[in-house]
């Protein structure tokens, strides 16, 4: 165990911020469809799993996910406040492209794939409509990605362009780069107002 020097001197003078987001956890009244789901999609093992809860995890953190089984909940409505998505970055673009493949034979499609610029994203929902986003950077460093949100192109568009997951893996695997396919399409300005947000 490490220990700590901590100068509290001058306690709350120098703002601490979190070192990783650890997890987050669904409520839901339909446990078993929703632990399938979530154990397919992020191909997560369970830490822990009983009737009541189960606690997720795909890497070195002993869980990412915890879902709860909550009876009788209502359907979550549209048009409210509160977390729009969860994003999960895969390693390179062949692994974001070949899990929308593996998902896709299942039934489950993104219900909006785009090339936001620094990164190309899927997004899909999970059971109860929580929003789950799969992506990719599109650059090769955190610098460049960062870059790209001071560019003339993104504060016109700061939204993304459409894009098919489907054609992009055909393409790739004939030989295009990844490189190539990541750079994303001039289509003028856009903004929230064009993009139908659930």
């Amino acid at each position: 165990m490490t220990t700590e020097t901590v100068d509290r001197t001058h306690p709350g003078s120098t703002m601490v911020s979190p070192s990783k987001l650890a997890h987050f956890v669904v409520r839901t009244s339909r446990y078993a469809e929703m632990l399938a789901w979530y154990k397919y999609v992020l191909n997560a093992k369970p830490a822990f799993e009983n009737e009541s809860l189960a606690f997720l995890s795909y890497d070195d953190e002993h869980h990412r996910v915890a879902i709860l089984n909550v009876p009788q909940l209502g359907e979550q409505p549209e048009g409210i406040a509160g977390i729009h998505h969860v994003a999960f970055t895969y390693d390179n673009f062949i692994d974001l492209l070949e899990n929308y493949e593996r998902l896709a034979e299942r039934g489950i499609k993104p219900i909006y794939s785009i090339n936001h610029g620094p990164t190309t994203s899927l997004y899909y929902v999970d059971p109860d409509q929580n929003q789950l986003e799969f992506q990719v950077e599109n650059f090769a460093t955190s610098e460049e990605s960062g870059m790209f949100f001071f560019s003339p192109a993104f504060a016109e568009n700061p939204i993304g362009v459409e894009i098919d997951p489907a054609d992009l893996l055909v393409r790739l695997r004939a030989g295009e780069s990844a490189e190539e396919l990541k750079r994303r399409a001039d289509v003028g300005s856009r903004d929230l107002s064009d993009v139908k947000l659930r």
